[in-house]
């Protein structure tokens, strides 16, 4: 396998920390090597930057220091120091429980007092004998355990839960399709060993996704789960630190069964389109789905690979209005496509029959401070494409239809629902959490 699958990857943050390591590597993987190999410290995360292409190597993650955003930055953290339950007898667990199941602390494993220890990070450089927390170097079948702060009590073992092993009560190994958008199991922890916050419950974590909003989705107990088109299921965590995080599912080995081969024309939102048109509405170029030039962007067919991305045809795999395309001019980042109706009508008459298809512009533009703006605008002052209100991809947010229901919070459209200076979005640009509309206030004189 790839050495970064060990890797948890999140992009546009950097975290501070005292011990750390700089190089001049080429690539993630070359980076990733370095930590591999790292003698200074046990090396749990590491840095990359694209543009200066340099290599941090970190003795802490996320879970030990502070982070905060950063653009050219890329962290990847060691999934087995993310990982808070064990795998088997836990000889590899490198979580931070630091106590015992009766609640006594644990002595440091460098300290030799009140108890002189036969395991030492000295002795046993490989088995994670940092500060104080329970660890298996022995291979003792009962699982982690540590030195304890208590003179009468020498070792006493930790209460780690075990990692969940994605099978089912049939006994049948867990596996999603596709992205796993049709992800129905019983999963209910996150890739770091989180258990999951219940859908209908809103603690630890507010959110919108309900059953009552998605009542399709199957927003079950607190299964792992994928409502919004994410790379795979995921779920509210039921840590506090910790809002949301991807639940790890493994690939079905089988093929998804075979669909029709989608439609040639334009029913609905054209999710299903898999026609072969390839230029936009204004007459642009579409750029091809596995290029990442002129515009940089997450749609790679590899990492959703049923949503048709071939070639540079237009499609809607983000449930937009209707189909769309990145375009190859420098100028325009992407652009919807003209798609012919499936029942051969004029738009207008599609359009009469509530289908999304050519919206008719109001008037674009805003009064006060836009809070009665219902336009359809939804393209930021930079020329970024809004994400829907709905939607918590790329950014998951608080601003959801449910909890502003006179905000008219529809598709993507650039709205005002907490009374800011005009109107905005949510971005779909994974490093721009939102920006002011592309709007112009209107002239005093025009027409009510």
């Amino acid at each position: 396998g790839d050495i970064l699958d060990d890797y948890l990857r999140t992009d546009g943050v950097w975290i501070l920390t005292r011990n750390k390591q700089s190089y001049k590597t080429n690539n993630e993987k070359e980076c990733a090597e370095k930590c591999e190999t790292e003698t200074n410290f046990s090396c749990r995360a590491f840095l990359f930057t694209r543009k200066k292409l340099q290599c941090l190597t970190l003795a802490e993650n996320t879970k030990m220091s502070l982070m905060f955003a950063s653009t050219d930055a890329v962290l990847y953290e060691k999934r087995i120091y993310l990982l808070e339950c064990k795998r088997g007898i836990g000889k590899d667990y490198r979580g931070t429980e630091a106590k015992t199941w009766r609640g006594i602390p644990c002595q440091k494993w460098a300290e030799k007092i009140p108890h002189k220890p036969n395991y030492t990070p000295q002795k046993h450089p490989n088995a994670g004998l940092e500060e104080n927390y329970c660890r298996n170097p022995d291979g003792d079948e009962n699982g982690p355990w540590c030195y304890t702060t208590d003179p009468a009590t020498r070792y006493d073992y930790c209460n780690i839960p075990e990692c969940e092993d994605q099978t089912t009560h049939t006994g049948e190994v867990e596996c999603m399709q596709c992205n796993g958008e049709d992800y129905h199991g019983e999963v209910s922890r996150t890739e770091s060993g989180l258990q999951c916050q219940r859908w209908d419950a809103q603690e630890p974590h507010m959110h919108g996704f309900t059953l009552k909003h998605y009542p399709e989705k199957d927003l079950k107990m607190n299964y792992c789960r994928n409502p919004d088109g994410e790379l795979r299921p995921w779920c509210f965590t039921t840590s506090l630190t910790k809002r949301w995080e991807y639940c790890k599912i493994p690939r079905c080995t089988t093929h998804p069964p075979v669909s029709d081969p989608g439609s040639q024309c334009l029913s609905g939102k054209g999710e299903d389109y898999r026609g072969r048109i390839a230029i936009t509405e204004s007459g642009n170029a579409c750029q091809h789905w596995n290029t990442q030039f002129p515009h940089k962007h997450g749609w790679n067919p590899d990492r959703y690979p049923c949503k048709g991305l071939e070639e540079n045809y237009c499609r809607n795999p983000d449930g937009e209005k209707r189909p769309w395309c990145y375009t190859i001019n420098r100028s325009v980042r992407w652009e919807y496509c003209t798609i012919p109706p499936c029942d051969g009508r004029e738009q207008e008459i599609a359009g009469m029959n509530n289908v999304p298809i050519q919206v008719p512009l109001t008037e674009e533009c805003y009064r006060g401070k836009g809070q009665s703006y219902r336009g359809t605008t939804s393209i930021t002052a930079s020329g970024k494409k809004c994400q829907a209100w709905n939607s918590m991809f790329p950014h998951r947010h608080e601003k959801t239809p449910d909890k502003f229901p006179d905000a008219d919070l529809r598709d993507n459209y650039c709205r005002n629902p907490d009374g800011d200076n005009s109107p905005w979005c949510f971005t779909t640009d994974p490093n721009t959490l939102w920006e002011y509309c592309s709007l112009k206030r209107c002239d005093d004189h025009t027409q009510e």
